[in-house]
């Protein structure tokens, strides 16, 4: 099993900037794709970016240039800056891994990101 941990969210003008952070803990070699996910009120839950062990990133087209996703793999944790935050970014945000060939997967409890205009 993999524990996911996500911190970072909050309140946050439009504008501005949040960090999210998602620590891993258990059977974590096993992990090849960690990632962030959200999920706004009525919509369904879409990526937003992920990230391999080796460093291959995945954007979804609404967040380029804005966001930015990092991985410490000693540190087993996954990180995504966010900066020039919308209205439309509020969502929660789910931490989220696989393992290799996507046979396994892992959700973290989700952190609210709200935006205000």
């Amino acid at each position: 099993q993999v524990q996911l941990v996500e911190s970072g969210g909050g309140l946050v003008q439009a504008g501005g900037s949040l960090r999210l952070s998602c620590a891993a803990s258990g059977i974590i070699f096993t992990i090849n794709v960690m990632g962030w996910y959200r999920q706004a009120p009525g919509k369904q839950r879409e990526l937003v970016a992920e990230i391999t062990s080796g460093g291959r990133i995945n954007y979804a087209e609404f967040v380029k240039g804005r966001i930015t996703i990092s991985r410490d793999n000693a540190k087993n944790t996954v990180y995504l800056q966010m900066n020039s935050l919308k209205p439309e970014d509020t969502a929660v945000y789910y931490c989220h891994a696989a393992s290799t060939q996507g046979i396994l997967h892992y959700w973290g409890q989700g952190t609210q990101v709200t935006v205000s205009s």
